[in-house]
């Protein structure tokens, strides 16, 4: 109950605040190429139930299709803006309408793509048993997954079999532990991981 209040107002805080720099990212986004201003993904929430991820675009309409998985900074489907949006994490930032209207949270899990969900064995499940969140232990971990998968000579296997595996246990971890205190430190490494 206290984590959902916390997301709430959290949440809407934080859109209130960051309205402003959301105007002029949207302009960036629809200036610099075709398409809309956000991204949609399909992505697996609470009880293993699909809902729609919010992202500023960061990609070329349609890139998706060459591959779910984003291999560097200067993947060439990244638009000149979209560099810069991921770059400091400010394409994530829609994500605090999901927050706000109950199928994320601010700290959890993050959500995946069906695809690779549907690889979890019976104990990695459990992740999807909880509400997702914008921000984990293993975004932070991991906040250079982009680069790794692109000094790869097969982005896609490292993921699964190396990254994928990896960052699930930081998940369960969590969840076996979690409290609001350790929210606020996830909370707070993860700024300090996108600044430095």
């Amino acid at each position: 109950m206290l984590k959902r209040l916390f997301d709430i107002v959290f949440s809407l805080l934080l859109i209130v605040l960051l309205l402003p720099l959301f105007l002029v990212m949207a302009i960036l986004v629809k200036i610099d190429s075709r398409g809309g201003i956000f991204y949609l993904q399909t992505r697996v929430g609470r009880q293993n139930r699909d809902f729609k991820l919010f992202k500023f675009r960061t990609m070329y309409v349609d890139a998706d299709k060459k591959g779910l998985l984003t291999v560097g900074h200067r993947d060439s489907r990244i638009t000149r803006v979209g560099y810069y949006l991921r770059k400091y994490k400010i394409d994530e930032l829609p994500q605090l309408f999901n927050v706000l209207v109950g199928d994320m949270s601010v700290v959890g899990p993050r959500p995946e793509v069906r695809k690779y969900v549907d690889m979890y064995d019976t104990r990695q499940q459990k992740v999807v048993t909880v509400r997702p969140g914008i921000t984990d232990f293993a975004s932070i971990q991991y906040v250079n997954e982009n680069e790794l998968l692109k000094n790869a000579e097969n982005p896609e296997k490292l993921y699964i079999d190396e990254i994928m595996p990896a960052k699930l246990e930081l998940n369960l971890k969590y969840i076996e532990s979690r409290h609001f205190f350790k929210d606020l430190k996830i909370i707070l490494l993860t700024v300090k991981a996108i600044f430095t």
